[in-house]
Protein backbone atom coordinates (compact mmCIF):
# COMPACT_ATOMS: atom_id res chain seq x y z
CA UNK A 1 0.00 0.00 0.00
CA UNK A 2 1.32 3.46 -0.85
CA UNK A 3 1.20 5.73 2.12
CA UNK A 4 2.59 8.75 0.26
CA UNK A 5 2.95 10.09 -2.84
CA UNK A 6 6.09 9.69 -4.54
CA UNK A 7 6.37 13.46 -5.08
CA UNK A 8 5.34 16.45 -3.31
CA UNK A 9 6.03 19.63 -5.61
CA UNK A 10 3.34 23.09 -5.53
CA UNK A 11 2.29 24.30 -8.36
CA UNK A 12 3.69 27.75 -9.99
CA UNK A 13 1.51 29.99 -11.89
CA UNK A 14 -0.80 26.85 -13.37
CA UNK A 15 -1.09 23.52 -12.59
CA UNK A 16 1.18 20.84 -13.71
CA UNK A 17 -0.18 17.65 -15.31
CA UNK A 18 0.74 14.51 -13.26
CA UNK A 19 3.86 12.89 -15.06
CA UNK A 20 3.15 9.51 -14.14
CA UNK A 21 -0.09 8.65 -13.48
CA UNK A 22 0.55 4.66 -12.97
CA UNK A 23 2.61 5.57 -10.62
CA UNK A 24 -1.01 6.57 -8.60
CA UNK A 25 -2.57 3.49 -9.98
CA UNK A 26 -4.64 5.87 -12.58
CA UNK A 27 -5.75 3.19 -15.13
CA UNK A 28 -7.69 3.56 -18.29
CA UNK A 29 -10.24 1.46 -16.53
CA UNK A 30 -9.78 3.81 -13.35
CA UNK A 31 -10.36 6.96 -15.35
CA UNK A 32 -13.11 5.24 -17.44
CA UNK A 33 -15.34 4.16 -14.20
CA UNK A 34 -14.43 7.99 -12.50
CA UNK A 35 -15.78 9.44 -15.87
CA UNK A 36 -18.97 7.50 -15.91
CA UNK A 37 -19.49 7.31 -12.20
CA UNK A 38 -19.13 11.97 -12.86
CA UNK A 39 -21.31 11.65 -15.65
CA UNK A 40 -24.15 10.19 -13.46
CA UNK A 41 -24.29 13.31 -11.04
CA UNK A 42 -24.93 17.00 -11.42
CA UNK A 43 -20.92 17.57 -11.12
CA UNK A 44 -19.85 21.05 -13.40
CA UNK A 45 -16.45 20.07 -12.47
CA UNK A 46 -14.42 18.11 -10.45
CA UNK A 47 -10.68 17.66 -10.16
CA UNK A 48 -7.82 14.75 -8.40
CA UNK A 49 -4.73 16.21 -7.40
CA UNK A 50 -2.07 13.80 -6.39
CA UNK A 51 1.95 14.79 -5.26
CA UNK A 52 1.15 18.13 -6.48
CA UNK A 53 -0.13 17.53 -9.28
CA UNK A 54 -3.43 17.14 -11.83
CA UNK A 55 -3.90 13.16 -12.20
CA UNK A 56 -7.43 13.43 -13.59
CA UNK A 57 -9.40 16.54 -14.55
CA UNK A 58 -13.44 16.76 -15.51
CA UNK A 59 -15.65 19.42 -16.72
CA UNK A 60 -14.68 23.35 -16.74
CA UNK A 61 -12.25 23.49 -13.44
CA UNK A 62 -11.68 27.48 -13.81
CA UNK A 63 -15.28 27.99 -13.89
CA UNK A 64 -15.74 30.30 -10.86
CA UNK A 65 -18.90 29.46 -8.49
CA UNK A 66 -20.20 30.00 -5.35
CA UNK A 67 -19.06 27.68 -2.55
CA UNK A 68 -21.69 27.80 -0.26
CA UNK A 69 -20.85 26.42 2.87
CA UNK A 70 -17.00 25.33 2.13
CA UNK A 71 -16.38 29.00 2.94
CA UNK A 72 -16.53 27.76 6.80
CA UNK A 73 -13.30 25.59 6.03
CA UNK A 74 -11.81 28.65 4.48
CA UNK A 75 -12.49 30.86 7.68
CA UNK A 76 -10.93 27.94 9.77
CA UNK A 77 -7.93 27.84 7.91
CA UNK A 78 -7.63 31.76 8.10
CA UNK A 79 -7.93 31.75 12.18
CA UNK A 80 -4.65 29.71 11.98
CA UNK A 81 -1.80 31.99 12.37
CA UNK A 82 -3.97 34.64 14.00
CA UNK A 83 -4.94 32.35 16.87
CA UNK A 84 -1.00 31.46 17.02
CA UNK A 85 0.34 34.90 17.55
CA UNK A 86 -2.40 35.32 19.98
CA UNK A 87 -4.32 37.74 18.20
CA UNK A 88 -7.81 36.05 18.53
CA UNK A 89 -8.67 34.66 21.61
CA UNK A 90 -10.59 31.50 21.37
CA UNK A 91 -11.36 31.90 24.70
CA UNK A 92 -13.38 34.76 24.05
CA UNK A 93 -16.98 34.50 24.49
CA UNK A 94 -19.61 36.48 22.99
CA UNK A 95 -20.01 38.81 25.68
CA UNK A 96 -16.36 39.77 25.74
CA UNK A 97 -16.88 40.89 22.20
CA UNK A 98 -20.09 42.39 22.95
CA UNK A 99 -21.71 40.36 20.76
CA UNK A 100 -25.98 40.70 20.40
CA UNK A 101 -28.57 41.11 18.82
CA UNK A 102 -31.19 43.70 18.29
CA UNK A 103 -33.80 41.23 20.06
CA UNK A 104 -31.17 40.31 22.85
CA UNK A 105 -29.45 37.42 23.42
CA UNK A 106 -29.94 35.39 26.04
CA UNK A 107 -27.04 35.36 29.23
CA UNK A 108 -26.37 31.64 28.40
CA UNK A 109 -25.54 32.53 24.80
CA UNK A 110 -23.50 35.35 25.57
CA UNK A 111 -21.20 32.78 27.32
CA UNK A 112 -20.19 31.15 24.34
CA UNK A 113 -16.69 31.26 23.56
CA UNK A 114 -15.07 31.40 19.77
CA UNK A 115 -14.11 27.74 20.31
CA UNK A 116 -18.02 26.27 21.05
CA UNK A 117 -18.98 28.24 17.81
CA UNK A 118 -16.22 26.71 15.72
CA UNK A 119 -17.69 23.47 16.48
CA UNK A 120 -20.87 24.52 16.12
CA UNK A 121 -21.89 23.95 19.80
CA UNK A 122 -22.39 27.39 20.47
CA UNK A 123 -26.24 26.87 22.58
CA UNK A 124 -26.96 30.15 20.12
CA UNK A 125 -30.18 29.36 18.68
CA UNK A 126 -31.15 32.55 17.43
CA UNK A 127 -32.27 32.99 13.73
CA UNK A 128 -29.28 33.50 11.52
CA UNK A 129 -28.82 35.72 8.68
CA UNK A 130 -28.07 33.51 6.28
CA UNK A 131 -29.62 30.21 4.96
CA UNK A 132 -27.99 26.89 4.95
CA UNK A 133 -27.62 25.93 8.26
CA UNK A 134 -29.88 22.68 9.91
CA UNK A 135 -33.37 24.36 10.48
CA UNK A 136 -34.66 21.22 11.65
CA UNK A 137 -34.90 20.01 15.44
CA UNK A 138 -33.78 23.30 16.87
CA UNK A 139 -33.09 23.13 20.77
CA UNK A 140 -35.45 25.69 22.17
CA UNK A 141 -33.00 28.87 23.19
CA UNK A 142 -31.45 28.84 26.69
CA UNK A 143 -31.91 25.14 26.75
CA UNK A 144 -28.49 24.05 25.56
CA UNK A 145 -25.37 24.97 27.51
CA UNK A 146 -22.28 26.21 25.29
CA UNK A 147 -20.00 23.70 24.45
CA UNK A 148 -22.56 20.69 24.91
CA UNK A 149 -24.19 20.15 22.31
CA UNK A 150 -24.01 20.32 18.10
CA UNK A 151 -26.18 21.98 15.94
CA UNK A 152 -25.48 23.61 12.81
CA UNK A 153 -26.15 26.68 12.86
CA UNK A 154 -25.06 29.59 10.38
CA UNK A 155 -25.23 31.65 13.57
CA UNK A 156 -22.69 30.66 14.61
CA UNK A 157 -20.31 30.54 11.62
CA UNK A 158 -21.53 34.14 10.76
CA UNK A 159 -20.44 35.50 13.90
CA UNK A 160 -16.95 33.41 13.83
CA UNK A 161 -16.68 35.74 10.63
CA UNK A 162 -17.41 39.03 12.76
CA UNK A 163 -15.35 37.80 15.59
CA UNK A 164 -12.18 37.05 13.16
CA UNK A 165 -12.57 40.83 11.55
CA UNK A 166 -13.01 42.28 14.91
CA UNK A 167 -9.57 40.80 16.41
CA UNK A 168 -7.77 41.17 13.17
CA UNK A 169 -8.88 44.42 12.07
CA UNK A 170 -9.38 42.62 8.70
CA UNK A 171 -12.36 42.03 6.42
CA UNK A 172 -12.59 38.57 5.98
CA UNK A 173 -11.79 38.96 2.33
CA UNK A 174 -9.08 41.23 2.83
CA UNK A 175 -7.30 38.50 4.91
CA UNK A 176 -8.30 35.58 2.67
CA UNK A 177 -6.21 37.97 -0.73
CA UNK A 178 -3.23 38.73 1.20
CA UNK A 179 -2.70 35.13 3.24
CA UNK A 180 -3.91 33.13 0.54
CA UNK A 181 -4.89 34.04 -2.88
CA UNK A 182 -0.91 35.81 -3.52
CA UNK A 183 0.92 33.36 -1.55
CA UNK A 184 -0.77 30.23 -3.36
CA UNK A 185 -1.11 32.48 -6.54
CA UNK A 186 -4.88 31.26 -7.21
CA UNK A 187 -5.14 31.57 -10.80
CA UNK A 188 -8.87 32.71 -10.78
CA UNK A 189 -9.64 35.08 -7.89
CA UNK A 190 -11.46 38.17 -8.40
CA UNK A 191 -11.27 39.96 -5.09
CA UNK A 192 -14.69 41.75 -6.62
CA UNK A 193 -16.64 38.84 -6.52
CA UNK A 194 -16.23 37.77 -2.65
CA UNK A 195 -19.38 39.36 -1.21
CA UNK A 196 -21.40 39.46 2.30
CA UNK A 197 -25.37 37.72 2.02
CA UNK A 198 -27.87 37.30 3.90
CA UNK A 199 -31.19 38.60 5.58
CA UNK A 200 -30.57 41.74 7.29
CA UNK A 201 -33.74 42.02 9.02
CA UNK A 202 -33.21 38.61 10.57
CA UNK A 203 -30.01 38.92 12.52
CA UNK A 204 -27.11 41.80 12.23
CA UNK A 205 -24.31 39.04 11.23
CA UNK A 206 -24.73 37.97 7.52
CA UNK A 207 -22.17 35.24 5.28
CA UNK A 208 -18.92 35.81 4.06
CA UNK A 209 -19.69 34.26 1.27
CA UNK A 210 -16.48 33.12 -1.32
CA UNK A 211 -16.93 32.66 -5.40
CA UNK A 212 -13.56 30.42 -6.15
CA UNK A 213 -12.65 28.26 -9.13
CA UNK A 214 -12.20 24.56 -8.64
CA UNK A 215 -8.32 24.37 -9.29
CA UNK A 216 -8.08 26.97 -6.80
CA UNK A 217 -9.97 25.25 -4.17
CA UNK A 218 -7.66 22.22 -5.01
CA UNK A 219 -4.30 24.98 -4.00
CA UNK A 220 -6.22 25.39 -0.76
CA UNK A 221 -6.70 22.16 -0.17
CA UNK A 222 -2.95 21.37 -1.14
CA UNK A 223 -2.14 23.59 1.34
CA UNK A 224 -3.67 21.43 4.36
CA UNK A 225 -2.16 18.63 3.22
CA UNK A 226 1.00 19.71 3.65
CA UNK A 227 0.12 20.55 7.06
CA UNK A 228 0.14 24.57 5.97
CA UNK A 229 2.74 24.71 4.05
CA UNK A 230 3.26 26.35 0.74
CA UNK A 231 7.12 25.75 -1.17
CA UNK A 232 9.55 27.38 2.10
CA UNK A 233 6.50 29.27 3.46
CA UNK A 234 4.28 28.16 6.79
CA UNK A 235 1.12 30.21 5.45
CA UNK A 236 -0.47 28.31 8.50
CA UNK A 237 0.50 26.78 11.78
CA UNK A 238 1.38 23.13 11.17
CA UNK A 239 0.07 22.74 15.06
CA UNK A 240 -2.97 24.88 13.81
CA UNK A 241 -3.91 22.35 10.84
CA UNK A 242 -3.67 19.30 13.36
CA UNK A 243 -5.98 20.68 16.13
CA UNK A 244 -8.77 22.25 13.14
CA UNK A 245 -9.02 19.07 11.68
CA UNK A 246 -9.11 16.69 14.81
CA UNK A 247 -11.82 15.18 15.86
CA UNK A 248 -14.03 17.89 18.33
CA UNK A 249 -17.47 16.12 17.71
CA UNK A 250 -18.15 12.78 17.03
CA UNK A 251 -21.01 11.65 15.17
CA UNK A 252 -22.94 9.87 17.57
CA UNK A 253 -23.39 13.02 19.74
CA UNK A 254 -25.23 14.30 16.95
CA UNK A 255 -28.77 14.39 16.68
CA UNK A 256 -28.57 14.54 12.97
CA UNK A 257 -25.55 12.70 11.58
CA UNK A 258 -24.23 12.93 7.89
CA UNK A 259 -24.12 10.00 6.15
CA UNK A 260 -20.21 8.88 6.07
CA UNK A 261 -19.32 11.74 8.10
CA UNK A 262 -17.37 10.47 12.00
CA UNK A 263 -17.35 13.77 13.24
CA UNK A 264 -16.48 17.14 13.05
CA UNK A 265 -13.89 19.59 13.79
CA UNK A 266 -13.39 23.51 13.37
CA UNK A 267 -15.61 24.01 10.55
CA UNK A 268 -14.05 20.77 8.81
CA UNK A 269 -16.30 17.36 8.73
CA UNK A 270 -14.50 14.45 9.45
CA UNK A 271 -15.27 11.79 7.02
CA UNK A 272 -15.79 7.86 8.45
CA UNK A 273 -12.96 5.26 7.29
CA UNK A 274 -14.33 2.57 5.66
CA UNK A 275 -13.01 -1.26 7.16
CA UNK A 276 -9.87 -2.10 5.49
CA UNK A 277 -8.86 1.37 4.02
CA UNK A 278 -6.21 3.14 6.56
CA UNK A 279 -5.48 5.63 3.97
CA UNK A 280 -9.08 7.64 4.89
CA UNK A 281 -7.23 8.34 8.45
CA UNK A 282 -7.05 11.82 9.22
CA UNK A 283 -8.56 12.92 6.23
CA UNK A 284 -11.19 16.01 6.25
CA UNK A 285 -14.12 17.53 3.95
CA UNK A 286 -15.01 21.02 3.61
CA UNK A 287 -18.81 20.50 2.72
CA UNK A 288 -20.97 23.46 0.90
CA UNK A 289 -24.65 22.86 -0.27
CA UNK A 290 -25.68 21.89 -3.77
CA UNK A 291 -22.24 20.03 -4.32
CA UNK A 292 -19.40 21.98 -3.26
CA UNK A 293 -16.39 19.81 -1.78
CA UNK A 294 -12.78 20.02 -0.94
CA UNK A 295 -11.62 16.44 0.41
CA UNK A 296 -7.84 16.13 1.82
CA UNK A 297 -6.37 12.90 1.66
CA UNK A 298 -3.23 13.43 3.98
CA UNK A 299 -2.28 9.94 3.89
CA UNK A 300 -1.66 9.82 -0.13
CA UNK A 301 -1.25 13.56 -0.38
CA UNK A 302 -4.37 13.60 -2.60
CA UNK A 303 -7.04 16.67 -2.98
CA UNK A 304 -10.42 16.07 -4.46
CA UNK A 305 -12.47 19.13 -5.33
CA UNK A 306 -15.92 18.81 -6.64
CA UNK A 307 -18.14 21.35 -8.26
CA UNK A 308 -21.60 21.55 -8.81
CA UNK A 309 -22.22 25.57 -10.38
CA UNK A 310 -24.41 27.91 -8.95
CA UNK A 311 -24.69 31.17 -10.45
CA UNK A 312 -23.91 34.40 -8.75
CA UNK A 313 -27.63 35.86 -9.17
CA UNK A 314 -29.09 32.31 -7.94
CA UNK A 315 -26.14 32.43 -5.01
CA UNK A 316 -27.33 36.32 -4.48
CA UNK A 317 -31.80 35.69 -4.71
CA UNK A 318 -30.81 32.25 -2.17
CA UNK A 319 -28.95 34.46 0.32
CA UNK A 320 -31.73 37.12 0.06
CA UNK A 321 -34.96 34.69 -0.04
CA UNK A 322 -36.26 35.94 -3.36
CA UNK A 323 -34.26 32.65 -5.12
CA UNK A 324 -36.25 29.21 -3.66
CA UNK A 325 -35.92 26.62 -6.45
CA UNK A 326 -34.47 23.81 -5.18
CA UNK A 327 -31.10 23.20 -7.36
CA UNK A 328 -30.21 19.35 -8.39
CA UNK A 329 -27.36 18.61 -5.92
CA UNK A 330 -24.25 16.39 -5.30
CA UNK A 331 -24.40 14.73 -1.98
CA UNK A 332 -21.07 14.25 0.00
CA UNK A 333 -21.61 10.49 -0.03
CA UNK A 334 -21.81 10.61 -3.99
CA UNK A 335 -18.81 12.55 -3.83
CA UNK A 336 -16.75 10.57 -1.68
CA UNK A 337 -17.40 7.45 -3.76
CA UNK A 338 -15.77 8.97 -6.79
CA UNK A 339 -12.96 9.76 -4.36
CA UNK A 340 -12.84 6.19 -3.29
CA UNK A 341 -12.16 4.93 -7.26
CA UNK A 342 -8.87 7.40 -6.72
CA UNK A 343 -7.98 6.74 -3.85
CA UNK A 344 -8.22 2.77 -3.91
CA UNK A 345 -6.33 2.75 -6.78
CA UNK A 346 -3.69 4.69 -5.41
CA UNK A 347 -3.30 2.91 -2.58
CA UNK A 348 -3.88 -0.71 -4.00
Amino acid sequence: MITKSPSQTFPGAHWAACKDKSAYGLTDAVEQAARAALDALETSSFIAVAGGEVLFDYGDTSEVSYLASTRKSILSMLYGKYVEAGVIDLGATVADLGIDEAAGLLEIEKTATLRDLLISSSGVYFPAGSPGGDTNGVPERGSKAPGSYFHYNNWDFNVLGAAFEQFTGKSVFAAFEEDFAGPLALEDFDPKRQRMLGYRDQSRYLAYHFFLSGRDMARLGLLMSRGGRWGDRQLIPADWVRESTSMHVVARDMARPKPRVAGYSYLWWIPQVPEGKSWWQGAFVAAGHFGQFILVLPALDMVFVNRRAVTDEQAIGRNQGSFTEELPTVTMPKFLDVCDIFADACAG
